[in-house]
């Protein structure tokens, strides 16, 4: 399953969490992002000032209401700290690897100078 080109599905915290290979796998189709020790996902995008990391975080934005899954946005100068995670399950879900790879397609179409 190409994660960019999927859908997000409707989270009600009774689906499992993701296990330790499909975290791994996803990782993979995932470029850029870490996993952290509060069972989240990590990436930092970095620009060459305020106004753009900002543009981005709006773009952010954009994908998380389309998809109804909301990362935690850190916008700072020059740089965009983003967070997935599923609170409701109190790990990772598929929805949070389609979310990162939204995100990466963004990154990729963003024009930057750095």
């Amino acid at each position: 399953m190409n994660l960019a080109d999927a859908k997000c599905a409707a989270c009600e915290g009774l689906e499992p969490k993701l296990s330790a290979q499909e975290i791994e796998n996803n990782l993979r189709q995932t470029q850029g992002w870490e996993l952290k020790a509060n069972a989240t996902i990590e990436r930092t995008f970095k620009f060459i000032n305020f106004a753009n990391a900002m543009e981005f975080a709006k773009g952010i934005a954009r994908i998380a209401e389309e998809e109804n899954h909301h990362p935690e946005l850190h916008v700072s100068w020059g740089k965009v700290r983003v967070e997935l995670t599923t609170h409701s399950l109190g790990g990772l879900s598929t929805n949070d690897f389609i979310v990162a790879a939204k995100i990466n397609r963004l990154w990729d179409q963003t024009e930057r100078d750095t």
